[in-house]
C-alpha cells in the first residue's frame, strides 16, 4: 500500500470544475483546499484488479484459440475438410485451459506478481486442456481424424506465448503500482487509533491494491488527530460525500468500533446513497459472523456492507448493451425524429429542442435533449414549475410527444455521449419540485440513492406507472422504490424486458401531460 498525501495536483494547477447542487437550492458544503487537491489527484479513472484479470482471460482464451488454428496451419495444412473439428477443438482446449488455470488460482493479483507460482498455473492448464480435448477425442472414437502432433504443438505454443505475456505482465503490473494505474482507492471514515492500526496492517499486507486517500471525521482534533499514520484528515462526512463527487474512489471503510451502532448506523445512512463499496473494518471486532460475511486485503478482514451496482463487467456489459441498441434505435426512429422536428417548428415559433440540467450518475449535473414541448417564451429550464394537466404552455404538438414519450428521443445521444442510459431511474431536473411547491429530497429520504446508476430514457418505475405529475407525495416515494429494486437487481435481462414492455405501458399511461 503506497503512502498518499493531499498535496497532489494536477499538471496544469487547475481542477476541473464540478458542480453539485442540492433540489431547493441549497449547495453541498464547500471542500477545504487540501480536500479539494486531494480530490482533484484522484478524479482521474484507473484499472481494477477485477477488470484486469477479467481481460487476462480474456486475451488468454483469444491467445490459446489462435494458437491452436496456428498449430492447424503449421501442421496439418490448409484442407478446409478438417477445419471445424479443429475449430471446435481449439475452443474447447482453450476454454477449458482458461477454467483450469482460474480453479488454480492463477488470476489472482499474488499469482501475477510470483513468476514460480504463476508458470505452475499455466502448466496446470495447458496440460488439463490438452487432456479434456484428448479424452474427448477418445470417448467420440476421433483419434484417428486427430493429429497428436497438433495437440502438442499447440500446447507448447500455447504455454511459451502465455508465459511470455505473464512475464511482460508482470513487469508491467509494478509499474502500474507504482504510478498509481491500478488500485483500489479508499477513504477512512473515522480516525484515532483504529484508523492508524489499519493503516498499519494493510501497509505490512505485501499484496494490498488498497491506496487510502485520507480521512473523514466528525470528530475535533482531540479526538480525532488532524494527521494519522501520515494520512491527513480532510474533512468531516457530509464534505465526504461531496468529495466523492469530485474524487473517483471505490471504497469506503468505516474503522468505528462495532460496538458504537448507532454511530455507524448514522453514517452509513449518510453514505449509502454513493455508488461505492463500503465495508467496516472488522481487525478489532470480538463479534464473529459467518465466513461469507467477510472479505480479506492480505489478512486484513472486512465486513461487506454494501457493493456499489454495476461495478467492472457489469458496467462494461450495459455500456455495451446501451451502445449497440442506441445506435439501432437511432437508425430505425431517425425518420419520426425528422417529422417530430419538423412538426415542432411548424406548430410554434422557437428552436427544436429543449436543453434542461438535471442531476445524472452520482449527483453530477448532466444537459439532457429533448424535443421542444412547450412555447419557448414560457420555457422552464430549472423545472421549477410542474407541467400539470391542460397547462396553457404545452403546444399542440408538445401536447402528444409528451404523452406518447416522443419528445424523449433526442435522448437517445445522450445515451451514445454516455450521460444517460437506455434503461434507468429517470433524471428529474435539478430544482424539480412536486405541485405542492416540494423539493424532491425533501419529500423522499436518501433520494439521491436513486443516483448510484446513470439514469435512463425509461426506466422500472416508468414501466409500472410512475411517471408524470407528482401531485401527491406517495407518487414520487413509490417511483423511488422501484428506481432502488431496478438499481438492486440489475441485470442486463431486465433492461431487455423494460424495453420491450415500454412501448406498450406508454399507450396506457393516464398521468403524463
Amino acid at each position: 500500500m503506497r503512502r498518499t498525501t493531499a498535496s497532489g495536483e494536477k499538471k496544469d494547477g487547475n481542477l476541473a470544475p464540478v458542480l453539485t447542487v442540492v433540489p431547493g437550492g441549497t449547495p453541498d458544503p464547500e471542500l477545504n483546499p487540501a480536500a479539494l487537491r486531494a480530490a482533484g489527484q484522484f478524479s482521474r479513472r484507473v484499472l481494477s484488479p477485477r477488470m484486469l484479470t477479467g481481460l487476462l482471460r480474456l486475451f488468454e482464451f483469444c491467445t490459446l484459440f489462435a494458437m491452436g488454428m496456428l498449430a492447424y496451419a503449421l501442421y496439418v495444412g490448409h484442407s478446409w475438410l478438417f477445419l471445424p473439428q479443429y475449430l471446435f477443438s481449439s475452443f474447447v482446449a482453450a476454454l477449458a485451459s482458461v477454467l483450469v488455470i482460474w480453479a488454480c488460482g492463477g488470476y489472482r493479483l499474488s499469482e501475477l506478481r510470483g513468476r514460480l507460482r504463476q508458470t505452475a498455473a499455466l502448466a496446470c492448464g495447458i496440460a488439463g486442456g490438452a487432456a479434456i480435448v484428448a479424452l474427448a477425442v477418445f470417448f467420440v472414437r476421433m483419434q484417428d481424424d486427430y493429429s497428436r502432433v497438433w495437440l502438442l504443438l499447440w500446447s507448447a505454443l500455447g504455454f511459451c506465448t502465455l508465459f511470455l505475456a505473464r512475464v511482460a505482465l508482470s513487469a508491467r503490473l509494478r509499474h502500474w503500482a507504482r504510478n498509481g494505474v491500478m488500485e483500489r482507492r479508499a477513504v477512512l471514515v473515522g480516525g484515532g487509533g483504529a484508523a492508524e492500526t489499519l493503516i498499519r496492517n494493510l501497509e505490512r499486507q505485501r499484496d494490498s491494491d488498497i491506496r487510502i486517500c485520507g480521512i473523514f471525521d466528525d470528530r475535533d482534533d482531540r479526538r480525532s488527530p488532524p494527521l494519522v499514520a501520515g494520512y491527513p484528515k480532510l474533512g468531516s462526512v457530509r464534505e465526504l460525500v461531496q468529495f466523492a463527487r469530485i474524487a473517483r474512489i471505490d471504497m469506503l471503510i468505516v474503522t468505528l468500533p462495532m460496538t458504537a451502532e448507532k454511530r455507524i448506523q448514522t453514517l452509513l445512512k449518510d453514505l449509502w446513497v454513493l455508488p461505492l463499496d463500503i465495508r467496516l473494518s472488522a481487525q478489532s471486532s470480538d463479534l464473529r459472523f459467518r465466513p461469507r460475511t467477510y472479505s480479506y486485503v492480505g489478512q486484513v478482514p472486512f465486513i461487506d456492507v454494501l457493493d456499489r451496482p454495476l461495478a467492472d463487467w457489469d458496467w462494461i456489459a450495459k455500456r455495451a448493451f446501451d451502445l449497440a441498441f442506441a445506435s439501432l434505435a437511432l437508425v430505425v426512429l431517425s425518420p419520426l425524429m425528422l417529422v417530430t422536428a419538423l412538426l415542432v417548428k411548424l406548430d410554434s415559433p422557437g428552436p427544436v429542442f429543449f436543453r434542461q440540467k438535471r442531476h445524472g450518475f452520482n449527483n453530477q449535473v448532466i444537459d439532457i435533449i429533448k424535443f421542444r414541448s412547450l412555447r419557448h417564451e414560457m420555457a422552464d429550464p430549472t423545472a421549477s414549475r410542474i407541467v400539470t394537466r391542460s397547462d396553457p404552455r404545452v403546444t399542440r404538438v408538445g401536447r402528444f410527444i409528451r404523452k406518447t414519450s416522443i419528445d424523449e428521443l433526442p435522448q437517445l445521444f445522450n445515451v451514445i455521449t454516455g450521460e444517460l442510459s437506455l434503461v434507468g431511474p429517470r433524471p428529474h431536473a435539478v430544482y424539480a419540485k412536486s405541485s405542492m411547491n416540494q423539493a424532491f429530497v425533501e419529500i423522499v429520504e436518501g433520494y439521491f440513492g436513486r443516483h448510484k446508476v446513470k439514469p435512463g430514457i425509461t426506466g422500472w418505475a416508468q414501466v409500472k406507472g410512475w411517471r408524470g405529475e407528482i401531485d401527491d407525495p406517495a407518487k414520487l416515494t413509490k417511483r423511488f422504490e422501484h428506481d432502488l429494486h431496478y438499481i438492486e437487481n440489475w441485470s442486463v435481462l431486465f433492461d431487455l424486458y423494460i424495453l420491450a414492455i415500454t412501448p406498450f405501458t406508454l399507450l396506457r399511461s393516464s398521468s403524463a401531460y
